[in-house]
């Protein structure tokens, strides 16, 4: 019999027992230890079975214990210390507002986040992989931090699939509905918006959840009002054909900015996590037209506060809308901002690529921010590289694109034991704390540190074991026929980890291609190897299901399933365990196909160690010490033939380095060579891994410049704003009568140290001296006389010269001997530019 309505109905809790359920509705409790305490002392077995969701908890919690639980003094005295605990985080002065009152007042009053997906915890599993748990990450580092943030998202009523393996190891997907009113979410009542989908007004509700001190707002088409079609918009995270992504972003961009005025909310700067959000960036410049400015203005009103952060090094990873499409969903909309349909396309579009008609949302995404960047120092430099069409008399190396390393939450990921150690033994604030704090972890002994790393690794044999036998219940199997999975892995064996999205670049099935060689590691009789591995492939990624299925057929031999294990249904508690488990982070992309791969990082703040390809944030942080690297054969343009190079390596390394390492011990058995390693990587790797850090640096270097020059460029009617367009304008218009009309430096050899002279005279055309700068860019010269680092000197105006030209005179230091030369050049020049070469002009001498 199937009911006619369904509805959620929460638990009457003891009044002695209200904070649970305030506590339970702050997310706070995913990362922090003593309220995950308190919820196990409620019910351990329930806990567990609810997979670490206090809401669902306290739901299934029988009145007699909770009864119980009101007359325990000691339960009641802890209860109020946790709540008093969450009290102090919520209003206590942290980083961001003791940084303000001790060195300068901020201008940053309020970010907004926007991210298609927010991994938060488990229990609320709106995430796919690696781009929603970093954003998860970026709001729980802002709320340790105190930054005022806020997230926008959609809500999902299926969230992502989960996973099973049939029985010859193929993927197969299973969604679930998901109720909002039994997750740790509140509906903003009376908050209601829409947005137009190619004629169709859609409507969504708002569902706040409460991230520490931070507000994640996560959007819901399932209303009453909105057709079907409407209600499914946000059925599932990336599901459905093209136009079911338009329209997800359309009210994920749009509607979240309508979102964030329905709220109150005045964001200064909007950072897009990647260009599912980036139709932001368009609805918030319509506002700015129907204030009264031009869409020109309008785009320069728009750019100085927003951020947009690429998180791909391939352009197939890229959102792409044809032609039409837009059309049929942007039609109306152009006429809204007072421009034609082609002009609108046109932000979407590059010029260096003329046969491309779709829509790029990456290239709209950059061309509306003022500040851009990659996600790792190599992610920045590829970016550099992908993107230059878009400024094409720039130098590869100054295209307007930086990079904020990616960094993860450490308290969600690293295991209670080091997190007790290093609290202990290194500084008790240690996320976040400088170099200097993580050189103690010298202080620690070999056998305290090594014990640490034993506790994660038999606590991973213990959560294999449970997760293999529940899973083959669940398929079918018998009580009988699953008694194996009591034995699998061992917790004395070197443990190599793996788990990520399951993608071809990646090459998850790296070491299978020499499988002798492979089954020679895992049973080596004094020096056994075991590997776990885990990981979902998008379900319209053929070939990343084939290679789960080719691991599962492997791992499911019967002399191999002790020893080599794929883990399925992989979510953040599975990788929390891997994490804190493994002791070698194995890593296979193809280099430079990973952005970034923070999966490594949070495996090294649980003293796991990495060998990896250089590759996303192992290129910048592996120093030859805390770790190991992969030889990347990325110029051999045969596939099969690098990755057979590549897998050779990673045997090598295995067989001749890592492992006898790990087995080599001495006194009491500890293998002190690996330690020396481990804490050779928690000193090196400890304050460059953490999204503390990662969150300051978006903070000083890219969110309080973004709000000062946003302030400025809407202040007074955005009368900066509407200047800048007018200037860009004529400026872009009159650059192709610029010229350098002459060089003039003094002549011969020079010695270390001296000053060299430099006149530049240029045709300036119908613009003015202030209207450009005129710079010698200098250094040592390479083989073909380039310049591959040079110092950049802004030379000083000094007037016009005879010949009616402007003259610009400077000197430069010769500061390193051999080869020297230097160059000129004019470039555009604006107090509101966020760097000279914005606009993409450059005249070179």
């Amino acid at each position: 019999m199937r009911s006619l309505q369904s509805f959620s109905v929460r638990p009457a809790l003891p009044p002695e027992l209200s904070p649970l359920e305030r506590l339970a509705m702050n997310l706070r409790w995913s990362w922090d230890e003593p309220t995950r305490d308190l919820f196990r002392w409620v019910d351990k077995d329930a806990w567990e079975a609810m997979r670490h969701d206090p809401v669902r908890l306290l739901g299934q919690v029988p009145r007699l214990r909770l009864d119980q639980l009101a007359a325990d003094p000691g339960f009641l005295r802890y209860l109020q210390e946790t709540e008093a605990g969450l009290h102090r985080y919520l209003t206590a002065p942290r980083w961001f507002q003791t940084r303000a009152e001790t060195r300068r007042a901020s201008p940053l009053r309020l970010v907004a986040y926007f991210s298609p997906e927010f991994g938060i915890s488990e229990a609320l599993p709106q995430y796919s992989g690696g781009l929603g748990v970093l954003a998860g990450d970026h709001l729980k580092a802002s709320s340790d931090l105190g930054v005022p943030l806020v997230g926008v998202g959609l809500f999902y009523r299926s969230g992502y699939f989960s996973q099973q393996l049939t029985v010859d190891g193929m993927q197969q997907e299973r969604f679930s509905e998901l109720d909002p009113d039994a997750l740790a979410l509140t509906r903003c009542d009376g908050i209601r918006i829409s947005v137009d989908l190619a004629g169709e007004p859609l409507q969504a509700q708002v569902w706040q959840a409460d991230v520490g001190r931070v507000q994640l707002y996560l959007l819901d088409s399932d209303v009453d009002g909105n057709t079907p079609e409407g209600r499914a918009v946000t059925d599932r995270l990336y599901g459905g054909d093209t136009e079911h992504r338009i329209r997800q972003e359309i009210l994920l961009g749009i509607g979240g900015v309508r979102a964030l005025q329905a709220l109150g909310l005045d964001p200064q700067v909007f950072h897009t996590n990647e260009g599912h959000a980036g139709f932001l960036g368009l609805e918030r410049a319509r506002q700015l037209v129907a204030g009264g400015l031009s869409f020109r203005e309008a785009v320069e009103a728009v750019r100085p506060g927003s951020v947009f952060t690429t998180h791909t090094p391939v352009p197939a990873g890229i959102d792409r809308f044809p032609e039409e499409l837009m059309e049929r969903y942007f039609g109306s909309f152009a006429t809204e901002c007072g421009v034609t349909f082609d002009e609108l396309m046109a932000l979407g579009r590059r010029d260096d690529e003329p046969g491309e008609t779709r829509f790029n949302m990456a290239v709209m995404g950059l061309r509306l921010a003022a500040r851009r960047n990659g996600v790792a120092a190599l992610h920045g430099a590829v970016s550099r590289v992908m993107f230059a069409g878009l400024w094409p008399d720039v130098p590869t190396e100054e295209v307007p694109i930086g990079s904020v390393t990616n960094g993860v939450h450490a308290p969600t990921w690293v295991s209670p034991e080091v997190d007790d150690l290093l609290t202990r033994r290194v500084v008790p604030e240690w996320d976040g704390a400088p170099a200097e704090d993580w050189a103690r972890i010298e202080e620690v002994g070999d056998d305290e540190l090594w014990r640490a790393l034993q506790q994660g690794r038999e606590r991973l044999v213990t959560f294999v074991r449970s997760h293999l036998r529940d899973s083959r219940l669940a398929q079918g199997f018998s009580a009988s026929d699953v008694a194996w999975t009591n034995g699998v892995l061992d917790p004395t064996v070197f443990t190599v980890g793996f788990a990520r999205r399951f993608a071809t670049y990646k090459r998850a099935t790296l070491l299978l291609s020499q499988p002798e060689r492979l089954r020679a590691l895992l049973f080596n009789t004094d020096r056994p190897v075991q590997m776990v591995f885990a990981g979902k492939a998008h379900p319209a990624d053929h070939p990343g299901k084939a290679m789960i299925q080719r691991i599962q057929q492997f791992a499911i031999q019967h002399e191999l399933r002790h020893r080599f294990i794929f883990l399925d249904d992989y979510d953040m508690a599975v990788a929390r365990a891997l994490y804190q488990g493994a002791d070698i982070w194995l890593n296979t992309p193809r280099r430079p196909q990973e952005a970034c791969g923070t999966s490594g990082m949070k495996a090294a703040l649980n003293g796991a160690l990495n060998c990896s390809i250089l590759d996303g944030w192992w290129d910048e942080c592996f120093d030859g010490r805390n770790g190991w690297a992969i030889t990347s054969a990325e110029d051999e343009p045969d596939l099969d033939r690098r990755d057979r190079l590549e897998a050779e390596s990673v045997f090598e390394l295995l067989e001749s380095q890592i492992v006898p390492l790990f087995y080599d011990r001495g006194a009491g058995g500890v293998p002190r060579g690996w330690v020396r390693r481990v804490k050779d990587a928690f000193a090196s790797l400890g304050p460059q891994v953490t999204a503390s850090r990662m969150v300051r640096d978006y903070v000083q270097e890219y969110y309080e410049p973004a709000a000062a020059a946003t302030d400025v460029a809407l202040a007074d009617h955005a009368a900066r704003a509407r200047e800048l367009a007018a200037w860009r304008s004529r400026v872009v218009a009159a650059w192709p009568g610029v010229k350098v009309a002459g060089v003039e430096s003094d002549g011969g050899p020079a010695v270390l140290g001296e000053e060299r002279h430099v006149a530049v005279a240029v045709d300036l055309g119908s613009l003015g001296p202030t209207d450009v700068a005129v710079q010698v860019l200098h250094g040592p010269v390479g083989a073909a006389d380039e310049i591959p680092q040079p110092d950049v000197l802004t030379l000083t105006h000094l007037g016009i010269d005879d010949a009616g030209r402007a003259r610009w005179e400077g000197q430069f230091r010769c500061a390193k001997a051999g080869r020297y030369g230097f160059t000129a050049r004019v470039v555009p020049d604006h107090q509101d530019l966020a760097t000279p070469v914005e606009l993409g002009l450059v005249t070179w001498a």
